[in-house]
């Protein structure tokens, strides 16, 4: 690979290993990139390696979703496949060939405490719109549904902060899972291959842009 030293080669074989293969969060026609990307951030950092994003919402478009702040992001949105679906249905059916469970962030009778569910199995983790949370269609098929525990005033909170406590609890539960849980190697082997691909890629892009740069310059 074009500049892939033994260290950035050791760095991506380390993110690899700590990928989550069966864990994801699914964003139902969330619009704000700030909140994109800090949730992408958050993503990256326990280990998520792809997520969903559902827009039924003609006025969200796929470069605004796939665009974060760029000060929230810091580069995240590059090692996390983003998957795009306009249809609910679709999206649930695509979700559920990976992942066993989906579980809605919604209030009601039925909801059960983020604390009490087991995250240690094959989930995705279901968030909705900033301002009017998950559609109908999303809470008929979700399996169930969790809130986060709250005992202020204000019983909501930011979606890239619900989002971040909720993935970090399922971290935890996982870590300490982590000895009872056997490594995919060679799943491991191919995320390390496409971050080895995108390192590559990414250095040939700066490359040719200052070799451009150059040239305009002379």
């Amino acid at each position: 690979m074009t500049d892939l030293t033994d260290n950035r080669s050791d760095r991506l074989r380390v993110v690899a290993s700590h990928r989550q293969k069966d864990l994801t969060i699914i964003l139902e026609n969330v619009h704000d990139r700030h909140n994109i990307g800090a949730i992408l951030r958050t993503c990256d950092s326990v280990g998520i390696h792809e997520i969903y994003v559902i827009y039924t919402d003609d006025r969200l478009s796929e470069d605004k979703n796939t665009k974060p702040g760029k000060t929230s992001s810091s580069g995240a949105s590059k090692w996390i496949n983003v998957h795009h679906f306009t249809d609910v249905e679709e999206c649930f059916a695509e979700v559920r060939k990976k992942y066993h469970t989906i579980i809605g962030t919604a209030l009601s009778d039925e909801a059960k405490d983020l604390y009490a569910i087991d995250l240690t199995q094959p989930t995705a983790l279901l968030f909705g719109n900033e301002s009017v949370g998950l559609s109908a269609t999303a809470r008929k098929l979700a399996d169930s549904n969790f809130l986060i525990p709250q005992v202020g005033f204000v019983q909501s909170l930011n979606i890239s902060v619900a989002c971040a406590v909720s993935i970090y609890e399922a971290y935890r539960q996982r870590n300490q899972d982590s000895e009872s849980t056997p490594i995919d190697q060679e799943w491991t082997d191919k995320i390390y291959n496409r971050y080895a691909n995108i390192h590559t890629e990414t250095r040939l892009r700066k490359q040719a842009h200052k070799t451009m740069k150059r040239k305009n310059n002379l």
